[in-house]
């Protein structure tokens, strides 16, 4: 949400909905850890380490960076920069 709140000027109610929305789940989702674990996995935006050690096939932080900027239609500085620099999208 913070995300959404600094690059889209986004109150966190707006953010929030604009999230769940994004990834096809409910605002109570957004606080449920469970759903979120199953979430993540699913859209391939990377689980947090301390709920999940390895999972195999999963995808590093870089890449969960990238679907996480794809997912939601954000710039993400590390995944533009990547981008830049391999001269692919932009």
């Amino acid at each position: 949400m913070a995300r959404m709140q600094i690059t889209r000027g986004m109150r966190l109610t707006q953010a929030k909905e604009y999230v769940a929305g994004k990834l096809g789940c409910s605002l109570r989702d957004l606080a449920d850890p469970v759903a979120m674990h199953e979430i993540r996995g699913e859209l391939g935006l990377g689980r947090i380490p301390v709920q999940d050690l390895t999972y195999p096939n999963e995808p590093g932080a870089l890449e969960a960076k990238f679907h996480i900027a794809d997912v939601l239609d954000v710039p993400i500085n590390s995944v533009g920069c990547f981008r830049r620099r391999a001269g692919i999208d932009g």
